[in-house]
């Protein structure tokens, strides 16, 4: 917590124009701009960018150039993210984020930190916290209105039927008196148990990571609470996607989405069932033991579960903690002969695909 409280800001949508809401890009500029392709986004619509355009990509400061130059020439609403926030805060030394912070931060991601970034380009270092000073004024200098854009998001938007906050809200009310960081940064928000008259649409927590069963990314719509949860994994994770919420024409319509994440797509020729109990190895659930190590896949216990499933073997993540993987399933898709499937892996014997949003192997034939 800290003494900065959320910065709220009414927002207009007209009736008749198209509103889009995409969250959680991190630095992925194909991605976004694969996404608006796809959606056939145009001055007509409004895009509202839920937060977190920064970090873990070296696309970072192009990115936000890029959301930039869209704010300028078409309707565009951004929202702080928590990851946003790390850039402006640097600079502008302030103490919501205390200077222990930043020298992980930045050995862990090197130039997929848009300060590590941006302090190269202006000619500073930044590895060393003796460097802070001198990177803050040389970051300032060469990158202006980058950092008065950031400077300037609000952590909310909201109107009459939507609240936009990147984190989550623990209230409609009095939203002025929120701490600012608690909005950006509210880690398992679905599962605080809250319930809303408007309907409060938020990011920051990959969507998948609420699903004990089948990987998916595709948004979470909670019509009985009036929640929406969209962000697809995008960069986070290996089989990630970036979603575009699309509002309904009028409120208490029905929300429809877009999703856009690469891949390339192939045709199936072999029908497939779905697996019965499948399970969702995903980050903070991910202890494993190895029993038998391979080429391609390694036979391994899930600790949480006590469930044996084969775990793609560069997947799997050796440190002082044990043994952990990126996100892993032993789920089988649906499918259907004609089925469309997005191809995130080819092995020898198998595809990891995705269907619909979900992630799960297809031992069939693609063309």
């Amino acid at each position: 917590m800290s003494d900065i409280k959320a910065k709220v800001r009414p927002i207009q949508l007209p009736p008749g124009r198209r509103v889009l809401v995409v969250s959680d890009i991190h630095g992925n500029l194909p991605l976004l701009k694969g996404l608006l392709r796809k959606a056939g986004f145009g001055r007509e619509d409004i895009l509202i960018v839920l937060g977190d355009i920064l970090e873990r990509s070296e696309g970072s400061l192009e990115t936000l150039q890029y959301v930039i130059e869209l704010t300028k020439n078409y309707t565009v609403y951004s929202i702080l993210g928590n990851c946003d926030n790390i850039t402006p805060a640097f600079v502008d030394a302030r103490p919501d984020i205390p200077e222990s912070f930043y020298p992980g931060w930045f050995r862990r991601l090197g130039e997929r930190c848009v300060l590590v970034k941006m302090a190269h380009l202006a000619g500073a270092a930044i590895e060393d916290p003796a460097d802070y000073p001198a990177a803050r004024a040389a970051i300032q200098a060469r990158f202006p209105e980058e950092l008065d854009f950031l400077r300037d998001l609000p952590q909310i938007y909201v109107n009459q039927d939507y609240l936009f906050v990147h984190g989550g809200v623990p209230r409609e009310d009095n939203l002025e008196e929120l701490d600012a960081f608690s909005c950006m940064k509210d880690d398992d928000f679905l599962g605080q148990g809250h319930s809303f008259r408007r309907w409060v649409i938020v990011g920051h927590w990959p969507v998948t990571l609420y699903r004990p069963d089948i990987p998916s990314a595709k948004p979470i719509l909670l019509h009985d609470r009036h929640i929406a949860s969209i962000d697809g994994g995008c960069t986070l994770k290996a089989d990630g996607q970036l979603n575009a919420l699309i509002l309904p024409d009028e409120p208490g319509g029905e929300f429809s989405y877009v999703a856009y994440d690469g891949f390339p797509v192939m045709t199936a020729l072999d029908p497939q069932e779905a697996s019965a109990h499948p399970v969702n190895i995903r980050w903070g659930r991910s202890a494993l033991e190895v029993l038998k190590e391979g080429r391609e896949l390694s036979l391994c216990r899930h600790l949480e579960t006590g469930r044996e499933l084969e775990v793609l073997t560069d997947y799997l993540r050796f440190d002082d903690r044990g043994v952990h993987c990126e996100d892993s399933t032993d789920y089988r898709l649906p499918v259907a002969p004609g089925d469309r499937l997005s191809v995130v892996r080819r092995l020898s014997d198998r595809a990891l695909c995705k269907k619909d949003g979900a992630t799960g192997w297809y031992f069939g034939r693609l063309t």
